[in-house]
């Protein structure tokens, strides 16, 4: 599937039906999502970095990078990767990165080291990330309002409308507000001109209902990887208790 097929994926979808992508953390598991009939897969950066043996956030580029090359080579369908807040790196240089590990499509977060970047200065690392890549690689702008404090006398939803409308109109394709509260879908989805990607908590609504309030694309960050290791744990305790 190319990147325009990927990108029309988010597009005119019914409401209560959106797109849903597993995050594969290794190349085992994103052929486990790809043979179940996920038309993409989008790897979650905590999810890797756990099963590299990293705490969030700690995975070196180089590592991250080589593990979406494997879990992108290992299935036929395309992969969006989930790349931080773009570990430093000059745009040209990102875009190449992620093409050469075989991504369609990335994550672009507007936080680092748990504090908020500044709007304008993230939409301009945006936009020239997407005078690079062209039409070549799907812009998934994730937005950290509701993970980082709001600037001070700063409503977190006002403010996430505020970037996400920013982000836009910089070039992104998608907008991720994490972690925002079902209650606020409906406001954000009417509020921002492009997909919204909704992150699907263990305890909170299902894919379905996030549809229907108005998500376009459900991701589940670590959720999977982290649910998989709670089978493991089990395993491992039936065994180790004989």
């Amino acid at each position: 599937m190319t990147v325009s097929a990927f990108r029309d994926l988010h597009h005119g979808r019914t409401p209560g039906e959106p797109l849903v992508l597993p995050g594969p953390w290794d190349a085992a598991s994103a052929r486990v999502f790809a043979d179940a009939g996920f038309p993409a897969l989008a790897t979650p950066s905590a999810g890797i970095a756990a099963s590299l043996g990293y705490k969030d956030g700690a995975t070196p580029a180089a590592e991250m990078f080589a593990a979406v090359a494997r879990i992108a080579r290992a299935v036929p369908v395309p992969v969006s990767a989930d790349i931080e807040a773009g570990y430093g790196l000059p745009p040209k240089e990102l875009v190449e990165r992620l093409l050469d590990a075989g991504a369609v499509g990335c994550n672009l977060e507007d936080a680092a080291d748990g504090a908020l970047l500044d709007p304008q200065q993230q939409a301009d690392r945006l936009a020239e990330v997407r005078a690079v890549a062209g039409d070549r690689l799907f812009i998934n702008a994730r937005v950290d309002t509701y993970v980082c404090s709001a600037p001070t006398g700063t409503d977190p939803e006002t403010e996430t409308i505020a970037r996400a409308r920013l982000y836009v109109a910089a070039g992104a394709d998608c907008v991720y507000p994490i972690a925002a509260p079902p209650d606020a879908i409906p406001r954000l989805a009417a509020a921002v001109p492009a997909p919204l990607n909704v992150l699907a908590a263990p305890d909170g609504p299902a894919p379905r209902r996030l549809g229907e309030l108005g998500a376009t694309r459900v991701t589940f960050g670590p959720g999977l990887q982290r649910q998989a290791m709670a089978g493991v744990g089990e395993i491992a305790d039936r065994l180790y208790a004989g």
